[in-house]
Order: C-alpha cells, then sequence, then structure tokens
C-alpha cells in the first residue's frame, strides 16, 4: 500500500449520512405510525418537511457535495441537447409506426407460408 492514499470520507461525513438516513427512515415510519390520527395532508407535508431536513444534512457531507456538483453539470449539459422539433418528432413517430407495421406483416406472411408448408409435410392443422 502507498503512503499517497487517502480516506474518502471522513468521520464526520459518515455520521452525517447516518442522520440523513435515520432522519428520512423516521419521517417514513411516522407517516405509517401516525395513519390512524392524522390525513393524509399532514403526514404527506411532514414526510415532505424530513425530506427536505434529510437531503439539507446530507448536503453538508462531501458526498452530498459531490452529488450536487454532479447534479449542476448535468443541467449545463441538459441545455446543450439540441432538442428536435415537433415536425421532426411527428415525422420519426409515424416512421417507426409505418416500419412496424410492415414488419408485422412481414413476419405474419412468413409465419402463414410456414404454417402452410408444415400442413402440407404433415397432414396435420386442419381445422
Amino acid at each position: 500500500m502507498s503512503s499517497n492514499e487517502t480516506k474518502s470520507g471522513s468521520a464526520l461525513d459518515n455520521v452525517l449520512i447516518l442522520l440523513a438516513v435515520l432522519v428520512l427512515g423516521g419521517a417514513i415510519g411516522a407517516f405509517y405510525y401516525f395513519e390512524a390520527q392524522y390525513n393524509v395532508a399532514i403526514r404527506v407535508g411532514g414526510l415532505l418537511i424530513a425530506i427536505g431536513a434529510a437531503v439539507a444534512i446530507l448536503m453538508q457531507s462531501e458526498i452530498g457535495k459531490t452529488m450536487w456538483t454532479y447534479v449542476r453539470g448535468s443541467r449545463v449539459e441538459l441545455r446543450k441537447v439540441v432538442w428536435p422539433t415537433r415536425r421532426d418528432s411527428v415525422q420519426t413517430t409515424l416512421l417507426i409506426f409505418v416500419v412496424v407495421l410492415i414488419l408485422g406483416a412481414f413476419l405474419y406472411g412468413v409465419d402463414a407460408v410456414l404454417l402452410w408448408g408444415v400442413k402440407a409435410l404433415t397432414g396435420r392443422g386442419e381445422a
């Protein structure tokens, strides 16, 4: 082992991740535990607040910061995508539909010819 190896996460990061998981697990448990006492709107609101708290806790760790950097980079790359126009999308969809119909008819024809051949050779399959 080389002496240049670095530890991927600190003890604080591990504690923060564990705390975020516990908050999320507790919120899910509370959602079901309080099913009889509170209506679904209140329970969903509490669950959403707990999810927000778990994400905020996770964002304080190195893994959370790395995930956020990845999300920001993904958004930048998403803006660079050249999306097809409506006309292009419709034309492509129609072309795929036509090709599927043609291929389906071809496979039906091959199946019918093979069935006819099997009936002719074996004499079976007559209705």
